[in-house]
């Protein structure tokens, strides 16, 4: 996540530099300032931004498989399992096999991960209203209008049939890209 004075630059080469490059980028630097000023909060609780994620998810629907909670946070299970191992350490989360289904492992809050949440959404809430000072609630609810239809029309675009070029790969396939293009490189190189 950048510092501020990375940010103030990053800022100079949006609105000098490159006022027309693609939207994707700005969206993507807006992202992580966001993101670094939660952080930043996060860190006074001892509150990682990766346990974040995965604690708002929880406080909505306690009680979900490792497999569910990956596919809600978009991430990869070894990546859910180590994050809920040391929520698990902190005290945060407890995991449990329900009677007569062993297979799947079920993450509940504990008391003091549930006691979060009115500590944590605060410091989301401010830094949201931080990251519009200034903005009209027009130009805020245009914005969010804008990026719920970019969201609806990738997700159509991701929605394309199995066969086809341009499928979007499940998180599992995007893994192995990396490794598979490698593969083809080297039987492809000169000998």
């Amino acid at each position: 996540m950048p510092r501020p004075d990375e940010l103030q630059s990053i800022l100079k080469h949006w609105r000098e530099a490159v006022p027309e490059d693609r939207l994707a980028h700005l969206i993507r630097d807006a992202a992580r300032a966001q993101a670094r000023a939660l952080q930043m909060r996060l860190l006074e609780h001892a509150v990682s931004f990766g346990h974040w994620s995965f604690l708002r998810i929880l406080w909505e629907a306690n009680g979900l498989t490792q497999s569910e909670l990956s596919a809600r946070a978009g991430v990869m299970e070894p990546t859910t399992y180590a994050a809920v191992t040391a929520m698990e350490r902190l005290g945060l989360v407890r995991r449990r096999q329900l009677s007569g289904n062993r297979k799947n492992v079920h993450v509940y809050l504990t008391p003091k991960g549930r006691a979060l949440r009115s500590k944590l959404i605060p410091l989301a809430e401010e830094v949201n209203r931080i990251s519009v000072g200034g903005v009209s609630a027009a130009d805020v609810a245009t914005t969010r209008r804008v990026l719920l239809a970019m969201l609806d029309n990738l997700a159509g675009d991701g929605a394309a049939p199995a066969n086809s070029v341009r499928r979007v790969p499940s998180t599992r396939e995007l893994s192995r890209l990396p490794a598979r293009a490698q593969q083809r490189a080297r039987k492809s190189a000169p000998a």
